[in-house]
């Protein structure tokens, strides 16, 4: 026996917002971070990977440029999507934030695109915060190319410290007490008025606390001012405890 059944059509997560999210072929952190900071309940998000080099220069970020816009198409195409943020810190730099959103509103339905750059810049914003402190495990080279665009945004970044690192399956397994150890230096400074930890591979979300508790300011990083900024352009109410004074 066959049957063929009819059916009707629901949308059980039109309640939700709906974000999308390009996520570096190499990056092991982005996605759990952004699933602890995003509730489900809140929101449903929609993952493409981006192909992307093992190791991390000028010249490798900019080559992401020309795959944005076919790793968005990626994402389900019967979803107009709240906001879709680009999850690489110094490619945003490379590419510059205006061309990133244009190449991923080419392939998928959305209004606004964030990326972890100029999220940084709408948090300091928020958060009244003229002077940063810079920390990043990438190469100088990179590091200065990244400063530089959040210096020309008014944000100065006159303390500054890199673990030097190219290799992204390293970058990823920098420890907590490297981070916080680093992190705690380089904010002590007078000269700052909260620090910045740059890169979406860099598991940061475990020690925001701690370091905002040792320095008494801001403390952002990469994948906390992305899921911010996005929930912020998706219109979601969402707040934190545990993940810095920026989700309060």
């Amino acid at each position: 026996m066959s049957k063929i059944f009819t059916y009707q059509k629901q949308d059980n997560l039109d309640q939700h917002g709906r974000l999308g999210l390009l996520v570096l072929q190499t990056d092991e952190t982005i996605e759990h971070d952004f699933h602890r900071l995003l509730p489900a309940d809140q929101v449903s998000l929609y993952v493409s990977r981006v192909p992307s080099a093992p190791l991390i220069s000028k010249d490798t970020l900019a080559q992401m440029s020309g795959e944005l816009t076919s790793c968005a198409a990626l994402l389900p195409e019967a979803i107009s999507y709240d906001a879709v943020g680009y999850g690489c810190t110094s490619a945003s730099s490379v590419i510059g934030s205006d061309k990133v959103e244009s190449l991923v509103q080419k392939g998928c339905t959305t209004t606004v695109v964030s990326n972890p750059l100029r999220a940084l810049i709408a948090a300091c914003q928020h958060l009244g915060i003229k002077r940063l402190a810079f920390l990043t495990p990438y190469a100088i080279e990179v590091s200065e190319h990244l400063r530089t665009k959040v210096n020309e945004a008014g944000i100065a970044t006159p303390v500054f410290g890199t673990f030097n690192e190219a290799c992204e399956e390293n970058v990823v397994r920098i420890a907590d007490a490297s981070i916080i150890a680093a992190a705690t230096e380089l904010a002590q400074h007078a000269d700052c008025d909260g620090i910045f930890m740059s890169c979406t591979n860099l598991r940061t979300l475990n020690v925001v606390n701690e370091i905002e508790a040792k320095i008494g300011k801001p403390v952002l990083s990469s994948n906390l001012v992305l899921a911010w900024h996005m929930a912020q352009l998706a219109g979601l109410d969402i707040k934190h405890q545990e993940y810095g004074r920026l989700w309060h």
